[in-house]
């Protein structure tokens, strides 16, 4: 019973806590508190939701994930990519802010919970592998462009979209003031002062200079009043099967990007402790932080790479580290929200982007042309879908899956073959290539680079048939199956009828380095002999073997 509750809740395997280790989690828990909860009011205001969600966010999903994860320092709450897919989601489904728009944040919350939860809890966080490294790229690329997009008419204290500024520009100095130099603050603070919570300075100086400047006074866009208390419990109301239709792609995608957000961070993690990553259980974790976010009434949350890595650059060793920064939350939601009241949208608008520009970097598509120009072409496809579909930007995410896939799917069926020869140094590479003499007379050696399945059999069988039609004075076929590490019924059947073909024509058939699996799979269909020898097919261990043997059939 112990260790179900320890795999269940692994809170219970942390450390008991010394002072000096209290005192060194606290500083880092400190450390991401003045980040996060500027950050959380930001975030709110790109889901187009009110601003204390955004502090609600970063409270009780927080506690709950930390409490149910196997990679306990990381910052869960409001990102700014998972933020962007609630408001862009919900676009045209309601006005950001109103009650129908909370209604449905909500359900996106509980709808993407469910989804990581059941994955977790059935152990398929491998499916989250469709999601190509490349694809994710293109998409956070596109996502970063409208994101810093969204908040420039924010920035100089203009309101609505950028559509609708461009078509009508106007300017708020004094609000401009404020957003212009705090962006450039923020900058400069990360560049030069790393150390220095500049998030949290800029926040509490502006809050500062609006007060004294009477900024609100003058009718200059602020946070407001935001009410004190926690979070209550709210059961969303009940929607209507087309409109949890419309909410199923999106909350999916939510799904698949906040997790892939958490695998970035808790990679990192890992690469500390040198233990390896429990996918399903920060799965669930992370199911239930949104359940959680849904259920206080907020919208969904996930784990942020800047701050998690803030967290380990603070010297977090421990979950407890990330507990203070609950803590820390809650004493804001308690006590502390009225020193947000004065802090201008501007202002909020350069946290936002400052956050978020470090994630534009063009050199990563040339990286990835230098390695596969399929796949920087899948990363530049994605890039443009999601910025043309936007506000429906899961539309990027799902092309980049089907390219990738289909991609995939191309390789799968269209295997490496290659005939081989000996080289110098010994080893046996590819003939053509290199420009080397066949193995034996009239012999025709070669190599699939594949397991011998559905997907590549009919290939191997029509590169064999097609040179033996080019080649009919060839006697011998070798197939080196070192690289076949797997085998289906398809490939048994190829294989048998392979065999039989060359057995017709009076060509002897070597096989070399079979692996055991696949040896079992053919002796027990039948096409491999058990003990005995079967006339015209020889099968060897080794390469050293297979040359001796074909030097010694006779012409």
């Amino acid at each position: 019973m112990r260790s179900l509750l320890r795999r269940c809740l692994p809170c219970l395997s942390w450390p008991r806590p010394d002072a000096a280790l209290l005192r060194n989690e606290m500083t880092a828990g400190l450390t991401v508190a003045m980040v996060v909860v500027p950050q959380s009011v930001a975030y709110a205001t790109l889901a187009g939701m009110p601003l204390v969600t955004g502090i609600y966010a970063a409270f009780l999903p927080a506690l709950v994930a930390l409490l149910f994860s196997a990679s306990p320092r990381l910052s869960v709450g409001p990102t700014a990519l998972s933020s962007l897919l609630v408001g862009a989601s919900l676009t045209g489904l309601a006005a950001p802010g109103e009650a129908r728009w909370i209604e449905l944040a909500v359900w996106l919350a509980l709808l993407s919970g469910i989804m990581q939860l059941m994955l977790g809890a059935l152990r398929f966080g491998w499916l989250l592998n469709l999601v190509s490294s490349p694809v994710l790229m293109g998409f956070t690329q596109a996502a970063t462009v409208l994101i810093i997009a969204s908040q420039m008419p924010s920035l100089i204290g203009a309101s609505g979209s950028l559509q609708s500024w461009l078509a009508a520009p106007a300017i708020d100095w004094h609000a401009a003031a404020f957003g212009l130099g705090s962006l450039a603050l923020l900058v400069g603070g990360r560049r030069w002062l790393p150390r220095l919570p500049m998030v949290l300075l800029v926040v509490i100086g502006s809050a500062l200079l609006a007060w004294i400047s009477k900024f609100e006074a003058g009718g200059g866009p602020v946070v407001g009043y935001l009410p004190s208390g926690l979070p209550s419990l709210h059961l969303p109301g009940a929607i209507d099967l087309a409109t949890l239709g419309m909410l199923v792609v999106p909350a999916f995608v939510i799904t698949l990007v906040s997790f892939l957000e958490t695998a970035s961070s808790a990679k990192v993690e890992n690469l500390q402790t040198r233990k390896p990553w429990n996918e399903n259980q920060d799965l669930i974790a992370q199911g239930l932080a949104k359940l959680s976010a849904g259920f206080s009434g907020t919208f969904p949350t996930s784990s942020s790479f800047s701050r998690s890595a803030l967290n380990l650059y603070a010297g977090a060793k421990t979950g407890w580290a990330t507990l203070f920064t609950v803590v820390l939350v809650l004493l804001v939601l308690l006590w502390l929200m009225p020193l947000l009241h004065h802090v201008p949208l501007a202002v909020l608008a350069a946290v936002v982007i400052a956050a978020v520009s470090g994630l534009i970097r063009p050199s990563a598509f040339v990286r990835i042309w230098k390695v596969s120009r399929v796949e920087a072409s899948t990363a530049l496809v994605t890039v443009a879908v999601t910025l043309m579909t936007a506000p429906r930007i899961y539309w990027g995410v799902a092309t980049g899956v089907v390219l990738g896939l289909a991609h995939f799917l191309y390789q799968r069926l269209h295997p490496r073959i290659i005939e081989v020869g000996l080289h110098g140094d010994g080893t046996l590479r590819d003939r053509n290539l290199w420009q080397l003499p066949p193995l034996a007379p009239r012999t025709f050696a070669l190599r699939m680079d594949d397991g011998l399945d559905f997907a590549t059999a009919a290939a191997l069988e029509r590169h064999i048939n097609d040179h033996l039609a080019l080649h009919p004075e060839v006697h011998q076929v070798c197939l080196f199956a070192q690289p076949i590490n797997r085998i289906d019924t398809t490939g048994v059947e190829i294989f048998g009828q392979l065999r039989m073909s060359l057995l017709a024509r009076s060509i002897d058939l070597h096989v070399c380095g079979l692996k055991l699996p696949v040896e079992t799979a053919l002796q027990r269909a039948g096409q491999l002999p058990a003990g005995e020898s079967w006339p015209r097919l020889h099968l060897h261990r080794t390469e050293a073997e297979a040359l001796a043997a074909m030097a010694r059939t006779p012409d």
